[in-house]
């Protein structure tokens, strides 16, 4: 991981007005993604720039849903989900510099509301959808009409994933090469799968011991098998979209597990090793590799975090939701 000679104030600055101009209020939901070819690692920490292209599914109605409003007390509010956070917590910390890129200093004291639907910082993803949602929100707040692929840039710098979840459906991250990033944005894949079903097995709502930005820094720093995670990310990203314009669910799904796997081997590897993983997370692992022995066709993935997603198709879903009862099922391309 190597820092950025270039700030990230200085690339937003050059997209922003001289005078920002603020609405009343702005409302903006960003969904979750779940990577299927996963991010791990950065070429520059500053701006979030990724060692390898990702790609990865939305999850429809699952993520974030942000308000940004005046405030009327004269200072920042920061509030999430439904409660208000103290200036000094670490996520008020996170927000408020990200929406200082855009203020450069001028005096709008706002209030930016966050609510979840999805489990906060347990590895679904919920930084990806609510860095997305801020930044969609700033740029209706101040009336900016910025290109979605700005607002993919904009949005990495808050959150790697995020850039992702600008779109919906298939989305691909470009890990890009220039110095300043903005060639390091997200695009809209245009296949869908109305059939694809995403099922989350939630065994830990809790915070996680070690965040993702740490955890990628410790695992370069200290994993002798990390080297080899960038080539095998590329192709891995080949096979996965060959797969999913073929609609090959089989290649797909495999692919998809083996990348997770590897990444989790990365971690693994680092010193101390990194295990988000819980019992139960391998105890449902086990499950869906006897249950694939048996024909169901179903797969698994997990970012940095205890919790699982089953990647099946529709007609799995009778038999999946028997063997994991409190399993909740997405359909991101069902209407």
């Amino acid at each position: 991981m190597s820092n950025s000679s270039i700030d990230k104030a200085s690339v937003v600055n050059r997209y922003l007005p001289a005078q920002l101009v603020a609405k009343e209020n702005a409302d903006a939901f960003a969904p979750s993604n779940i990577a299927l070819c996963k991010y791990w690692g950065k070429r520059d920490v500053e701006l979030n720039l990724p060692v390898n292209s990702s790609l990865s599914v939305s999850l429809a109605h699952l993520g974030s849903h942000t308000n940004i409003s005046h405030s009327d007390t004269g200072l920042d509010r920061v509030r999430l989900n439904n409660k208000d956070l103290s200036l000094d917590s670490n996520f008020s910390r996170k927000v408020i510099a990200f929406v200082d890129l855009f203020r450069r200093g001028q005096k709008i004291a706002l209030t930016i509301d966050t609510r979840n639907n999805i489990p906060t910082a347990a590895g679904l993803a919920s930084s990806a959808s609510g860095f997305a949602a801020l930044v969609l929100a700033l740029d209706e707040f101040f009336s900016l009409k910025l290109e979605k692929s700005v607002l993919s840039a904009f949005a990495r710098m808050g959150s790697g994933s995020a850039s992702r979840s600008i779109y919906t459906g298939f989305v691909r991250w470009d890990m890009g090469t220039q110095a300043d990033g903005m060639d390091s944005v997200a695009c809209q894949l245009d296949s869908k799968w109305p059939d694809l079903c995403i099922g989350l097995i939630k065994v830990s709502s809790a915070q996680k011991p070690v965040d993702s930005r740490s955890g990628m820094t410790r695992t370069i720093e200290t994993s002798k098998l990390y080297p080899s995670w960038p080539e095998q990310a590329g192709s891995d990203l080949i096979t996965l979209e060959q797969a999913i314009a073929e609609k090959n669910f089989s290649q797909m799904g495999a692919c998809a597990e083996k990348n997770a796997m590897s990444m989790h081997a990365t971690m693994i590897s680092a010193w101390p090793p990194l295990v988000y993983w819980l019992p139960e997370s391998l105890a449902v692992m086990h499950k869906v590799w006897q249950l694939r022995e048996a024909g169901v066709a179903v797969f698994f993935t997990m970012d940095a975090g205890p919790n699982l997603k089953l990647l099946f198709e529709a007609c799995s879903h009778s038999v999946l939701q028997a063997e994991f009862a409190s399993m909740e099922v997405v359909r991101p391309f069902s209407d």
